[in-house]
């Protein structure tokens, strides 16, 4: 996976995002006192919470993509066509995802590139206007998670966003569609938004981020009718990446526990597309939706094994103005279960899969993914591997069916 994020700026993850020390309804980020240097033992006095000089950080995560047209966008009969739907996970050692951190400049240059994903773009948040959060006029864009929100709960949460449309504006409903201003011109759109929890927050020496890009392009076109009149065909074509990963101080090998269990417990993300329907019911209809909660790993470092459990709320599908049928609920509950191992040498950390994966909707209704194949991946973060972080991915293998999870977890030892 070629993800290369270049957030030029240490400084910049406590005080650049929307819930940055100085913005509205945020707090000052913790002065890192626990641990201090980069848990490496080279002696640096760079620190993860409170960063004094630049540094490079290879993350673990995952990113999907989906592209497609919507047609006849704007009227009642809308639909989804053309579709090409594109996820990769990767593993500890071959994650191309790297995260810099430069305290003097207050500068994000994020760039995703993964072919196997279809994921691509860069994007520098430098303009303090990129700076973002929810509430008032101006909120991140459509898609995005609200973390900090009654439902999920987190805090911490910083948003940055970057990018722009032309000839565009949004059409009334909270849909992914629009109208064109010019009806004579074709109209375009491409923002993509970054976010991340302030390190320090829960826990030191890793933390989380996500991201999300959104383009769209409308062309308007006549085609004549039997009866001899014409009519007018809106054609939105949307291509949505989105992406998370764990990155941080990652422990030296030797600082990692021989003997003896461990606890640790943090947060979980996760991005989904959840489709159940072309086969039961016709409808080929793809949606994005988030899902944030908790994640639980319990570890025997002398058996080399581990056990994760993840538990979370799933967001609001991101309806795009076609036929909004969907299976998952807003306020769904998700759940898995998966196991494996721990080998420093080889892997870099821990790896396994999943056993079990199922979704439970607001009202009681279980549905069970049948998983086709699934991947965990991990490493240990800061001194003596207190801290732990990685990406995994759950694939759905019922035929005719479009299920894909792909997230990323952080824990602190308790």
């Amino acid at each position: 996976m070629r993800l290369l994020i270049l957030l030029a700026s240490t400084t910049m993850l406590a005080a650049c995002g929307g819930a940055g020390p100085q913005s509205a309804g945020s707090a000052a980020p913790p002065t890192g006192s626990g641990g201090g240097g980069a848990g490496d033992g080279s002696g640096e006095t760079h620190t993860f919470v409170n960063p004094t000089e630049q540094k490079t950080y290879t993350a673990i995560g995952s990113t999907h993509s989906y592209q497609y047209q919507v047609v006849n966008a704007g009227s009642a009969g809308a639909r989804q066509g053309s579709q090409l739907y594109q996820g990769d996970a990767k593993t500890v050692r071959n994650s191309n995802l790297t995260v810099d951190y430069n305290p003097r400049d207050a500068i994000f240059d994020v760039s995703f590139t993964n072919g196997l994903a279809g994921t691509s773009g860069a994007s520098r948040f430098q303009d303090p206007l990129h700076r973002t959060d929810f509430g008032g006029a101006f909120e991140p864009q459509f898609g995005t998670p609200d973390l900090e929100s009654a439902a999920f709960g987190l805090q911490g949460i910083n948003y940055l966003e970057s990018g722009g449309s032309d000839n565009l504006t949004r059409r009334p409903g909270g849909e992914f569609i629009y109208d064109l201003i010019d009806t004579g011109a074709p109209g375009s759109r491409d923002v993509t938004t970054f976010f991340y929890q302030t390190p320090g927050t829960e826990t030191q020496y890793v933390t989380f981020g996500g991201y999300l890009r959104n383009r769209a392009g409308v062309v308007q076109s006549e085609i004549d009718n039997a009866d001899g009149s014409t009519s007018t065909i809106v054609t939105q074509t949307n291509t949505f990446e989105r992406g998370a990963f764990a990155f941080g101080e990652l422990a030296a090998n030797d600082d990692i526990p021989t003997s003896g269990t461990g606890s640790f417990e943090g947060t979980m993300l996760a991005t989904m597309v959840f489709n159940n329907l072309p086969d039961s019911a016709g409808n080929a209809d793809t949606y994005f939706q988030w899902i944030a909660g908790r994640a639980n790993t319990s570890i025997d470092f002398g058996a080399n094994t581990f056990a994760l459990s993840l538990d979370g709320i799933v967001d609001a599908p991101l309806f795009d103005g076609t036929s909004r049928a969907h299976s998952v609920l807003a306020n769904a509950q998700f759940r898995a279960n998966g196991a494996g191992q721990i080998d420093l040498v080889a892997a870099g950390g821990f790896f396994g899969q999943f056993n079990e994966a199922w979704v439970v909707n607001p009202g009681g209704g279980r549905l069970d993914i049948n998983i086709a194949g699934s991947s965990i991946d991990g490493a240990f973060y800061g001194p003596n591997g207190e801290e732990i972080g990685g990406g995994y991915r759950i694939v759905g293998g019922t035929p005719d069916e479009r299920i894909d999870i792909l997230g990323t977890f952080v824990g602190r030892g308790n």
